[in-house]
């Protein structure tokens, strides 16, 4: 299941259709997005938390107005919107600046596709080199290099599978997928966007 990781659950589906020569009929593939979604957002308005130290790095990127801030996902938009809600970030991210691979595009996709970066960067008016990504996985953070977006990889979600593992998720982001920086936590994203800013 790693690998589909960062995918949302359509494109996990045609994944697993391809690898295992099968074929759903649209409407059963529809029925099956339909219901994960549904759990999902159930789930996440229970339970959904910001990660560990972001909070603070988003109210000083928001005071110092020097970065427009975005969210770019490939999870379904009422998903993505779910969990800003939950977690008390809607006041960061202004409405139209919160983009879903697989509602926002005309043609629905998913990362690693790079479509809804470079959809989000036409919208938002700002050249992908210009602006930075941060990405956890391996599907996100190859959609942000396929669109000439400069990376921060993010491991500290994979905190609870050990420093073994972390290590190894930093190494594919840097060496796979030219991350520029990678943080653990999130108090070391200033000097990670220092890093970009220099590159």
């Amino acid at each position: 299941m790693r690998e589909f990781v960062g995918q949302n659950f359509r494109g996990m589906l045609k994944g697993l259709q391809t690898r295992f020569s099968f074929t759903l009929p649209q409407a059963e593939e529809d029925s099956y997005v339909e219901r994960e979604l549904g759990k999902v957002i159930e789930k996440l308005n229970a339970k959904a938390e910001p990660c560990v130290g972001v909070m603070p790095e988003l109210e000083k990127l928001s005071k110092e107005k020097k970065y427009g801030l975005a969210v770019v996902s490939s999870s379904a938009l009422s998903r993505v919107q779910a969990s800003i809600k939950k977690t008390n970030m809607a006041h960061y991210f202004p409405s139209d600046h919160v983009f879903s691979a697989a509602t926002s595009l005309p043609k629905p996709t998913s990362k690693p596709d790079p479509a809804v970066y470079l959809h989000a960067c036409k919208v938002i008016g700002v050249e992908p080199g210009h602006c930075v990504a941060v990405e956890d996985s391996k599907s996100g953070a190859t959609a942000a290099k396929r669109a000439g977006i400069p990376l921060i990889g993010y491991v500290g979600s994979y905190e609870d599978e050990g420093l073994e593992h972390m290590a190894k998720i930093e190494k594919m982001l840097v060496e796979e997928c030219g991350a520029v920086a990678v943080m653990r936590n999130w108090n070391e994203f200033e000097e990670c966007l220092r890093k970009v800013e220099e590159s």
